[in-house]
């Protein structure tokens, strides 16, 4: 298979007239100024890697614009997350991440990483197939035509000290070591049912979730098995308080001494550090994923990501609630929230953001091999428009700066992964309608207006 590309951005740097060559699922070639064959597929706008949205709970997308009609806390909006996760079975769960995956294809995401805490039947009952949930979302990724990453969450009490109560009961297994032997059969199954788009990783729901004599469980099977480890971190003052009032530390300083920090490891949002907190997290090198229009809808503050960066930990990107699913809009927001808190511009390049949006965030999910437009990485390929009325009249030396901070999910034009196109002038190919699978999906699952 051949493409060539108007532009390609090729990790330090654009290029234009780019030869992309992919034998099967890899790319094997690629070579800029060259003229396009007669028989390659044509690519014209800027064309990326695939982009890895490394932070999802992909039924949070049917609260988009009902949690907005009201003001309140991020505590009021769980109250309202935990109803619609109160009405989801395996069925129903597949078919709604189903259209929000095809969502995220339109998008330009290719790989999807899904923070999983919804394991149980309502009461807390398990499954016939304890992991039917889990299971829903790996096939709702491969109807959609990404890869994914479930990344199954530990989440024993309701915060520190309390137990679970209501739909909180369905996320539980009693004990890590509940959840570890749960999830080691969910990564057999994986491996062995040979579903190549799916990779199972783990998951710290939060230090409120898992109480400090099990964080060293589960940090210690992701470390037995090179998996990824992503954990919610200080993304609440109050979960910083109540760390400080019942251990006497932060929570970035319990992880670490429960050896849950490090390379394989991903901090969600970490928005309300101190300084040592960020020294922690960048000599260990653990990522810090960064969402921030969900930091920004919940009103939970601007994070640090340039000190974090420079500490040391690897900056991904994520769209966790889905208030909007848009990776340009989460990049350009973590240098423009940046400016906000600061008053000063340029704390992050156009590539540095780039980099966030594809090989980090790929990296951090598991996937090293892919995020790059080089030989032996996947081809995953996403074309953004440089004709829209957002993009139109960029200059060929800054065609990356008018993808960052212009375009939108909406000038995506064509989509490839493992080297099958997905799609097509910004046409999903695998799903008819997205918009009506969303909307069908969505009323399924939540109340009436008004109720």
């Amino acid at each position: 298979m051949q493409w060539h590309a108007q532009f390609a951005w090729l990790g330090d740097g654009v290029a234009s007239d780019v030869l992309i060559e992919a034998d099967g699922e890899r790319i094997t070639r690629v070579a800029a100024g060259v003229p396009a064959p007669h028989d390659a597929r044509r690519l014209p706008g800027l064309t990326l890697p695939g982009l890895a949205d490394a932070h999802s709970h992909a039924f949070h997308r049917a609260l988009r614009s009902r949690v907005q009609a009201h003001s309140g806390t991020f505590w009021t909006w769980r109250d309202q997350m935990y109803k619609v996760a109160d009405r989801l079975d395996p069925a129903s769960y597949r078919a709604l991440a189903t259209a929000v995956y095809a969502e995220m294809a339109l998008a330009g995401i290719s790989c999807v990483g899904e923070f999983h805490y919804l394991h149980h039947g309502p009461g807390g009952a398990p499954y016939d197939e304890p992991n039917a949930m889990g299971e829903a979302l790996i096939a709702a990724a491969s109807d959609a035509g990404i890869r994914i990453t479930l990344l199954d969450a530990c989440y024993l009490t309701g915060g520190i000290g309390s137990p679970l109560k209501g739909p909180q009961l369905r996320f539980g297994d009693g004990t890590a070591g509940n959840w570890a032997r749960r999830v080691e059969s969910l990564y057999e199954e994986t491996d062995k049912a040979g579903r190549l788009h799916a990779r199972v990783g783990a998951a710290i729901h939060s230090v409120r979730a898992v109480p400090r004599e099990q964080l060293r469980a589960v940090a210690s099977w992701a470390k037995e098995h090179r998996a990824p480890l992503h954990v919610h971190l200080s993304e609440q003052p109050a979960e910083n308080e109540a760390c400080l009032d019942a251990y006497g530390m932060t929570p970035t300083r319990l992880l670490a001494e429960s050896g849950a920090l490090g390379a394989l490891t991903t901090a969600v949002h970490a928005t309300h550090l101190t300084g040592e907190d960020i020294g922690l997290l960048g000599t260990t090198m653990t990522g810090v994923c960064m969402c921030p229009t969900t930091e920004r809808d919940l009103a939970d503050g601007i994070g640090r990501a340039r000190d974090l960066a420079d500490a040391g930990s690897p900056i991904f990107l994520g769209s966790d609630q889905h208030a909007v699913i848009d990776l340009f809009e989460e990049a350009r927001a973590v240098e423009l929230d940046e400016r906000l808190r600061t008053r000063v511009r340029g704390h992050w390049t156009a590539g540095e953001l780039l980099a966030a949006a594809t090989s980090n965030g790929h990296y951090g999910l598991g996937w090293p091999e892919a995020g790059r437009l080089e030989p032996g990485a996947y081809a995953d390929l996403v074309t953004v428009a440089l004709d829209s009325v957002r993009t139109a009249g960029a200059s060929p030396g800054h065609v990356a700066e008018a993808a960052v901070f212009a375009a939108t999910a909406a000038d995506v034009r064509h989509v490839v992964v493992s080297g099958r196109q997905i799609v097509r002038d910004g046409r999903h190919l695998l799903i008819d309608d997205v918009p009506a699978a969303l909307a069908e999906t969505i009323a399924a699952v939540t109340a009436p207006d008004g109720e």
